[in-house]
């Protein structure tokens, strides 16, 4: 295990452009890639080739874990060698061991050409896989109310030991909670008639509802999400494609658990005071 100073982030983030081979280049991701912790975790990088000969590279890779202070090296791997013919892009999916963490941490893959020239630099966001945990004190350790036709959030709430009511085998009008999540859908055709009304009558009772709505193939432009209040309940309305994945996808996972906040304590918008902005 290896202790590196912070401004070694620069380098490996590719801020020294010495490092990098003009013909074998690794695209950058706009954003760091989120997975759970644990063995097998997938990560996609995209290689281009911008040499007019073809490429012909051995990878090997390097994991480090870092913190504002310091970077670990967690181990160094071959990984494959890579071949890409002039001027083609690839896209290739490499799996990882991430260890357990209790928030969110950075990690850091670098990608190296024959163990010393560095390619690139992928920026890893790992979780803790018992996000859902956090919906115990959301419910007040009360049941939570789950309608989830395509089974994808029960097998989650089992895991993480969240009692629930199954929504699909009751009067979800009459259910006594105070939280419920409707959904995710992969069809209109999921959704069981009247649905709306009766989600409007355990809203109104006091209840707060996050509704998952199924995919819409309108061209008609609609919100994200938004807030609907009914009676001394609130709604939150949002797209599925908010939360595509949820059993392997962290950042969904993580967007439900807004959407339930929200719905439990409701911040309406409000028009921006342009006059308080320098």
């Amino acid at each position: 295990m290896k202790l590196f100073n912070p401004w070694l982030l620069l380098v490996l983030a590719g801020g020294w452009s010495g490092l990098a081979p003009a013909q074998l280049q690794l695209l950058p991701d706009r954003e760091p890639q989120p997975v759970f912790a644990g063995d097998a975790r997938t990560i996609a990088v995209v290689w281009h080739n911008a040499g007019r000969q073809p490429a012909n590279a051995e990878i090997h890779t390097r994991i480090f874990q870092t913190t504002s202070a310091t970077m670990v090296q967690l181990g160094e791997n071959l990984w494959k060698k890579l071949q890409v013919l002039p001027g083609q892009t690839v896209l290739e999916s490499v799996q990882f061991n991430f260890p357990e963490v209790k928030a969110e941490t950075k990690f850091l893959v670098q990608w190296l050409e024959n163990t010393n020239g560095i390619i690139g630099v992928t920026e890893v966001r790992v979780y803790p896989t018992n996000l859902l945990e956090e919906l115990k004190p959301l419910a007040e350790n009360r049941s939570l109310g789950v309608f989830d036709p395509q089974n994808e959030l029960k097998p989650l709430l089992k895991n993480a030991k969240v009692d629930f009511v199954d929504l699909g085998n009751a009067e979800l009008e009459h259910f006594p909670g105070k939280l419920a999540i409707i959904g995710p859908f992969a069809l209109k055709a999921q959704a069981p008639d009247g649905l709306a009304r009766r989600i409007k009558l355990l809203a109104q009772k006091g209840a707060a509802v996050v509704w998952l709505l199924p995919p819409d193939s309108s061209e008609k432009l609609q919100p994200s999400f938004y807030l609907v209040p009914e009676g001394l309940g609130v709604v939150v309305v949002a797209q599925s494609a908010l939360v595509p994945d949820l059993p392997v996808n962290p950042e969904s996972q993580l967007h439900l658990l807004n959407f339930c906040e929200l719905a439990l304590q409701p911040q309406f918008l409000t028009l921006p005071d342009l006059a308080s902005q320098p």
